[in-house]
């Protein structure tokens, strides 16, 4: 078997798209490792798709994080059995492209987002500065690139003129479970639930908004807000919740097995998603989230953002928020909770689209990018 090495960042666990894609490679034939970054907090994983080989490293953010997890990477991949590599996102394309040359191998770039774009690296200078330097260096010397959506796609193609083919991060076609209960997730049972979830639970993604949204002034009422994931402002966002006394308002669950994250979905009343279009990286994003309420049958409260609007409105699947304003926000979540037939109809609208809108469509596209490594 053909021996792929996937390389990311994060510590694999929940990385779901780099996991669909390890399971789909190895229903072709290919026997993928998954090589990540060993964290404190990082669970147990030993997926039958895949074997994984998590870095150690002494600094865990910051640009000494990047160097260290590059440098190691390099070196573990310059003498790991490989035979195709795969990419994601430019913070592992260096030591993968260098290795690729020295080793004659194939690689495919996978990138995950508008990089460059994101507000963690388009609001700092040195930042902004080092990674469009090595995109401009890296990027037009890829032969096989892969994104998540159109409109990044469009951005990579006009700046460089290459051609990206799309496969979009959608879950696995299932139907929500219905035999667990609220109260066996410890969820209250008399309350409407709105669920934010995510494993970037980052900067500009409206969740302080949100949370403020929540305040009794605003008008939500007999309803929880559950946030469940991690993110580089996880902390601050439990402090705002301290501050503005909304700890019976809001509840906060770490970050969970996907399996286990998706009863949670599917027992809430609202999927949230407010990106900002505050960076090129927000502005075109298609969170994976947004699929996972669908085929969970949760209907959306969305940000107003290109790839969000085609989904909504196409599918009608929820309603779409003009600004981010709390006010707003909480307008719209009240909306949505005040009339049972249309959130009915919405949740109805969720689960056709999820017909649609799984991985097992994606699969396809991505057969089809990697059967020609398998003949190499």
């Amino acid at each position: 078997m053909k021996r792929v090495i996937f390389t990311v960042t994060n510590d694999v666990f929940t990385d779901q798209r780099v996991n669909k894609m390890a399971q789909t490679l190895k229903s072709m034939g290919f026997d993928p490792l998954i090589v990540g970054v060993k964290r404190k907090d990082s669970l147990p994983f030993s997926p039958e798709w895949a074997d994984i080989k998590r870095i150690p490293l002494l600094f865990h953010k910051g640009f000494l994080f990047y160097a260290e997890f590059n440098l190691k990477l390099f070196f573990y991949l310059l003498f790991a059995k490989a035979d195709l590599m795969v990419a994601n996102d430019l913070d592992t394309l260096l030591p993968a492209h260098l290795v690729a040359k020295i080793r004659r191998k194939p690689l495919v770039y996978d990138t995950h987002e508008y990089f460059t774009g994101s507000p963690e690296v388009a609001h700092r200078p040195f930042r902004r500065w080092f990674w469009k330097g090595l995109e401009n260096l890296l990027f037009p010397r890829q032969k096989t690139i892969i994104t998540v959506n159109q409109s990044i796609a469009q951005l990579y193609e006009k700046k460089f003129g290459k051609k990206l083919r799309v496969v979009r991060n959608m879950p696995r076609y299932r139907l929500p479970d219905q035999q667990i209960t609220r109260k066996e997730l410890d969820l209250p049972e008399d309350k409407h639930i709105i669920l934010l979830q995510g494993s970037g639970i980052n900067v500009d993604r409206g969740t302080e908004e949100l949370i403020t949204a929540m305040r009794p002034e605003h008008g939500i009422e007999n309803a929880l807000l559950l946030i469940i994931g991690g993110g580089n402002v996880l902390e601050r966002l439990k402090k705002q919740v301290n501050g503005e006394n909304l700890g019976e308002r809001v509840m906060f669950l770490p970050k969970m097995p996907y399996e286990q994250l998706m009863q949670y979905t599917a027992k809430a009343d609202i999927g949230i998603s407010l990106d900002k279009p505050d960076s090129l990286n927000y502005l075109f994003s298609l969170p994976n989230k947004l699929f996972d309420y669908i085929m969970a049958g949760t209907p959306v409260l969305v940000s107003d953002l290109p790839e969000l609007r085609r989904i909504v409105e196409k599918y009608q699947v929820g309603i779409i928020s003009k600004n981010h304003d709390p006010a707003q926000i909480a307008h719209c979540v009240k909306e949505m909770l005040n009339d049972p037939d249309q959130l009915s109809r919405w949740k109805s609208n969720c689960l056709e689209a999820a017909k649609e809108l799984n991985w097992e469509k994606e699969e396809d596209v991505t057969k089809g990018i990697y059967a020609s490594f398998l003949k190499k």
